[in-house]
């Protein structure tokens, strides 16, 4: 007797759910994409408990009438493509007829559909792989799949999925996903009955993204718009400011023609283009939109969808990288602060142009070097002197003459000398040193909590003013998943209205660090980690 044998469609859908179905996010994904192909132009998305109990899609699209609605639930079965041609010009987020009858095969199933020219609506029942017939039924115009108990008979997939929270970022990160290019659509999102977004249909990708992630709207201008439109290729970019970089890249979003994609010559041409322009570690935040040709890339690489193969990727490269760049270069960044106040003097006031402020501070550089001379101990906060103080309308300002030839500073009676309280220069044997102070304080810092975390957990501090910040879903969850960990950092986070929680204890030893922007790293990282 031979030793290979054909498999079951029972089997052969199970097989195909492990690439395709991961966790409850996955159904979401392809429930939505679904909905959208059918033309919805409104969408609910409800979940209980992470998705592990329910998956709720509820639509107004095409609907589907009895024969297809028994049709769709089969493996392999499209509306979408009908022969090979089709597969070289995919316009449609779906399209390999797989989901539907993965998605079937690992829970409990319900689908109710009727569409626009029907008096009535249909409806299926499947439990793992066991079909039901199609009966009439009451329904409204559109589908309405509810998908339970999401791997209850395969107990080896189950205890792979995480924690109600966990499972709720991941959902809320596939909402986002689809959302955001999808502007025409209105979308709700709700957990265990509590509602968690609601987007009505927008006019611009901008004010998507405000409804999304408010936090990342909260200082105008810290988005910046591009856009371009050479060589069959249109993009369209809001890049984040350095200044609202994260530890991770999170708010790094790629789609090409409506699809969120994810691919390393894209993922190389936003680290490129931010070249320079930010810290070690740090992510840039970006949303790039890209249209181009369906028949330029190829998107039935992986089940998932998420990995698309472009034809010509170098061009791809080059030109987010020319678009990005550019566009940066141009943009001024910095972050402007007026420096303190100093003691009334005779010199003359700068005025506020930007031509003036940019001489002020080569002056001031050059009268530094010129004045300074080392104290015979080491110091951290050498100071020019001779520049008196002054006090102006609030601000600091320095005006001092124009240097002639900079002499280098006299090092024999010191080894270290400050600069613009942000780098130190240490002398050595046969050169120098050029140390940042804010990096050196951040690796302290670093290795003091790390010891004490692992005697005991951290002295904190009550805030006098509790400070607020908003948080994504993702992070919520990790507030929540990780309430221990914080508390062993001395942190105590409250909630603060429906999507913000307030700081309100804090470690003694980061005294200096700005609590909100601390947390938010941190959270920033848990997420990443998941329940690691």
């Amino acid at each position: 007797m031979g030793r290979i044998v054909h498999l079951d469609r029972n089997m052969v859908n199970l097989i195909a759910a492990g690439e395709v179905i991961e966790r409850p996010a996955s159904v979401v994904k392809e429930l939505v994409e679904n909905s959208i192909d059918a033309g919805a132009m409104k969408i609910t998305v409800a979940v209980e408990d992470g998705g592990r109990r329910l998956i709720s899609i509820v639509d107004d699209g095409s609907g589907l009438d009895a024969e297809d609605l028994a049709a769709a639930f089969e493996s392999h079965a499209t509306s979408k493509i009908k022969e090979v041609a089709d597969l070289n010009k995919i316009s449609t987020l779906g399209f390999r007829g797989e989901a539907l009858a993965s998605i079937a095969s690992i829970a409990r199933v319900r689908a109710v559909s009727r569409t626009r020219d029907s008096d009535q609506a249909h409806c299926l029942e499947i439990d793992c792989g066991d079909t039901g017939p199609v009966s009439p039924c009451s329904g409204d115009f559109g589908t309405t799949i509810q998908v339970r108990d999401i791997f209850y008979k395969t107990p080896a997939r189950r205890k792979f999925l995480r924690t109600a929270n966990t499972e709720l970022g991941h959902i809320s990160e596939q909402f986002a996903r689809i959302a955001l290019p999808q502007t025409q659509l209105d979308l709700t999102l709700t957990h265990n009955g509590k509602e968690l977004h609601r987007l009505p249909r927008t006019e611009s990708v901008k004010q998507r993204i405000g409804q999304l992630f408010p936090t990342l709207m909260s200082e105008p201008g810290d988005l910046i718009e591009t856009q371009s439109d050479e060589k069959g290729i249109r993009i369209r970019a809001l890049l984040g400011r350095p200044s609202i970089s994260r530890t991770s890249n999170e708010f790094q979003y790629a789609f090409l023609n409506g699809r969120f994609i994810r691919d390393k010559f894209i993922a190389h041409a936003i680290k490129e283009a931010y070249r320079g322009l930010l810290e070690a570690n740090r992510f840039p935040v970006v949303f790039l939109f890209m249209e181009m040709p369906f028949s330029d890339y190829d998107v039935n690489v992986h089940p998932t969808k998420v990995e698309v193969r472009f034809y010509n990727a170098n061009l791809v490269h080059s030109q987010v990288l020319a678009v990005l760049r550019e566009q940066l270069l141009g943009t001024d960044l910095n972050i402007h602060a007026q420096l303190p106040a100093q003691e009334p003097s005779g010199f003359e006031e700068q005025t506020a142009s930007g031509q003036a402020r940019r001489q002020q501070i080569t002056d001031a550089m050059a009268e530094f070097f010129r004045k300074h001379r080392p104290a015979p101990q080491p110091q951290f906060d050498l100071r020019p002197e001779g520049i008196p103080e002054r006090r102006g309308s609030g601000h600091r300002e320095i005006a001092v003459e124009r240097a002639g030839p900079v002499a280098p500073p006299l090092m024999q009676d010191s080894r270290y000398i400050q600069i613009h309280d942000s780098y130190i220069v240490e002398q050595t044997e046969d050169g120098f040193v050029i140390i940042d102070q804010h990096a050196l304080h951040e690796r302290m810092l670093y290795e003091t909590l790390q010891r004490r975390l692992q005697r005991e957990s951290l002295e904190s501090q009550r805030l006098l003013l509790p400070e607020s910040f908003e948080v994504t879903d993702a992070q919520a969850g990790a507030i929540e998943t990780h309430s221990g960990l914080l508390a062993q950092l001395g942190i105590e986070l409250t909630p603060f209205g429906p999507r913000a929680y307030a700081v309100q204890t804090f470690p003694t030893l980061l005294a200096n660090v700005s609590p909100v922007e601390f947390v938010q790293d941190l959270l920033d990282m848990l997420v990443q980690r998941g329940d690691a």
